[in-house]
């Protein structure tokens, strides 16, 4: 039997402060936040962001580029690791 584990009990199984970077489009992003919002962001729903993730999924920021994505999570004491 596969074990139910809480949003926070999962974060914490291991490394809570372990959290993944991924590559995403734009359009992921847009199509997740209102009309009126996204009309104040001059994005390529084709171009390629960054997403940090906390281990649960919980998507925590959305940078340019895959450097800045890493280096935010370790200014922020984060563990952060790679998602192709």
């Amino acid at each position: 039997m596969t074990p139910v584990l809480t949003t926070e009990a999962f974060a914490a199984l291991g490394a809570p402060n372990l959290v993944y970077v991924r590559p995403i489009k734009a359009a992921e992003i847009l199509d997740s936040v209102p009309t009126t919002t996204a009309d104040e962001f001059e994005l390529d729903p084709e171009q390629t962001l960054y997403a940090v993730h906390r281990a649960d999924g919980e998507r925590l920021a959305v940078l340019t580029d895959r450097d800045s994505a890493m280096a935010a999570a370790l200014a922020h004491e984060l563990a952060p690791v790679s998602v192709h």
